[in-house]
């Protein structure tokens, strides 16, 4: 019964390929979660472009894409996402924040229009189902893997998914602003005695205060959060654009020194979870 995580993009707010940002990687944040059978997409940054190649040589024509929410970082990887332009593939768009917003689908149709992008949504060749729900929602996708979800602090909403699989779970936190001081009983509730928890640590605690509102965390509310709900291991995920191959070898440095449970999430970097 394995479950496991792959990282294809781990950065936030905009992509960043460059010399500096080779070790830990550039594209906008793309999680892929593997439970048995059934194949996860979590988000569809910039990072998905590599993944569609991968399902592509994989022969993979069925997939679940969980959205936390439709901010550009967040989706402008999808219309290069290659398995979506094959015909005999199916593919399932979940979001949790725009039931009364016009839907998922005319938020990706929108991105895809014209003057912003040549190709429309409607000319893609796969099956497309989209499934807009409210953060809060769980529901089983089948072959034993169950989800559940919580809203999250964010500027127009966003969801943290929780995906449970033989008796191990994984949960997808961000993007998602903390009140220092005050720990988020819902992202609590959520992660409680979870193998690993992939949050939003776009900055540090130093950091935080001139970036109040903004709509992100830090990488000790991600420790502090995971200790309190007795989470064995936390993923460092969605990177400042500002913070280069130099300061992210610094930080991974001082996050171990802090929890020796914790590490820094960098693009390729493979985890079988719970193991």
């Amino acid at each position: 019964m394995t479950l496991a995580v792959k990282f294809w993009g781990v950065r936030g707010s905009i992509a960043c390929p460059s010399p500096q940002h080779v070790v830990y990687g550039g594209n906008t944040s793309c999680v892929e979660v593997i439970a048995g059978e059934q194949r996860i997409v979590l988000d569809a940054g910039t990072g998905i472009r590599n993944l569609g190649h991968e399902f592509i040589r994989d022969g993979v024509k069925r997939g679940v894409l969980m959205l936390t929410h439709s901010h550009w970082d967040h989706i402008n990887g999808f219309p290069f996402f290659g398995p979506a332009f094959m015909a005999n593939s199916h593919f399932t768009i979940y979001a949790g924040h725009l039931v009364n917003a016009g839907g998922i689908e005319n938020v990706l149709a929108s991105q895809m229009a014209n003057p912003t992008f040549p190709v429309p949504l409607e000319a893609l060749q796969a099956d497309l189902e989209f499934e807009d729900f409210d953060a809060g929602e769980a529901w089983s996708l089948g072959q034993g893997v169950e989800v559940k979800t919580q809203p999250l602090n964010h500027p127009n909403g966003a969801t943290a998914y929780r995906i449970e699989f033989g008796g191990k779970s994984v949960c997808y936190v961000t993007d998602t602003e903390h009140v220092p001081g005050k720990p988020d009983q819902t992202v609590l509730k959520l992660i409680e005695g979870s193998d690993l928890v992939i949050y939003d640590c776009t900055y540090t605690d130093d950091e935080f205060p001139s970036r109040v509102g903004w709509g992100h965390s830090t990488w000790q509310e991600g420790v502090r959060l995971c200790k309190a709900a007795g989470v064995k291991q936390l993923a460092v995920f969605h990177h400042d654009p500002d913070h280069d191959d130099h300061f992210m070898r610094g930080l991974e440095v001082e996050v171990r020194n802090a929890w020796p449970n914790a590490l820094i999430a960098r693009e390729q970097m493979l985890l079988a979870v719970g193991e």
